[in-house]
């Protein structure tokens, strides 16, 4: 690969992370519009967005069809949910440049990983990703709320992958800002996320679900508006992604159900020692995470 200074980088999907990864790599000198000799291109079937990228500054050129953009990119950002993303990839599979080297941020990793590894030509080299950043607002409009500062950034590699294009990868994605990239299997990446992400998600929507006063944000201390920000969400992507690691979320909403119940019953027998003592682990706990980050 060639240095990113001196890339034809495409996005696939001018939404949110799309828009964020785009504005990144202007931001941050890496793709500086009107200087070297590199470009940014952007693909999305919204033409009033691509319009108001290039107006921007973000993007120099938008295309509403991906083949005439694909044939010129030596990198390809892939921003589609998982069922858009392999649709995508079968259909136009024969429209990328030789030698490119292709990445995604789909929040499920399996199916995803599965069908590279088997139909990717021979020539291209995808290394799946998942950038773990975002915004409860999404499109392009909100991209600019999207920051990568200190975030993790999750890589699942295929067999098939080239070392030099994973390290190439790593340090951009490093150069985008983001402070630590981890490699893992696509297994145990959709494992983690189903509590890390997925979870709370769920969890987050049980809490709205189950109040019907929308005048109880005047009763909120900040604890109600931490736990529920996420519970503004994009209804198709995250209903996509619960449908598809059904297996992996279920088991850990059960994971959940149990320590709720446990809670539960030690509230309900007054049980004021074995309260204290669960909730001073739950806290030692907690606090050996933040030591581990």
């Amino acid at each position: 690969m060639k240095p990113a200074e001196q890339c034809t980088v495409g996005i696939v999907g001018l939404g949110l992370m799309g828009g964020a990864i785009a504005m990144a790599l202007r931001n941050r000198g890496i793709l500086p519009a009107g200087r070297g000799s590199g470009r940014l291109l952007a693909c999305d079937t919204d033409a009033e967005v691509l319009a108001a990228a290039r107006t921007a500054g973000v993007i120099d050129e938008g295309f509403t069809e991906a083949e005439p953009m694909l044939k010129d990119c030596d990198l390809v950002f892939l921003c589609l949910n998982p069922s858009t993303l392999l649709r995508f990839m079968k259909d136009r599979m024969a429209a990328f440049k030789s030698g490119s080297l292709i990445t995604d941020i789909a929040g499920i990793k399996g199916g995803i990983s599965a069908a590279m590894e088997q139909d990717l030509r021979q020539d291209l080299d995808f290394i799946p990703g998942h950038p773990m950043a975002g915004s409860e607002r999404g499109g392009f409009a909100n991209a600019g709320r999207c920051d990568f500062r200190g975030k993790n950034y999750i890589l699942t590699p295929l067999k098939r992958n080239k070392p030099e294009n994973l390290e190439y990868l790593r340090g951009l994605i490093h150069r985008l800002g983001f402070g630590r990239v981890t490699c893992t299997g696509a297994e145990e990446h959709d494992r983690k996320i189903a509590f890390t992400s997925q979870l709370c998600h769920v969890i987050a929507a049980a809490l709205i679900d189950c109040e019907a006063d929308t005048d109880i944000t005047r009763f909120g201390g900040g604890s109600f508006e931490d736990l529920t920000r996420i519970a503004v969400l994009n209804v198709p992507m995250w209903a996509e992604l619960f449908r598809e690691n059904r297996a992996e979320l279920l088991s850990r909403i059960e994971q959940f159900e149990g320590s709720l119940d446990a809670l539960k019953r030690l509230i309900a027998e007054g049980q004021g020692e074995d309260l204290e003592e669960r909730l001073a682990r739950i806290r030692d706990r907690r606090a050996a995470m933040n030591q581990e980050n």
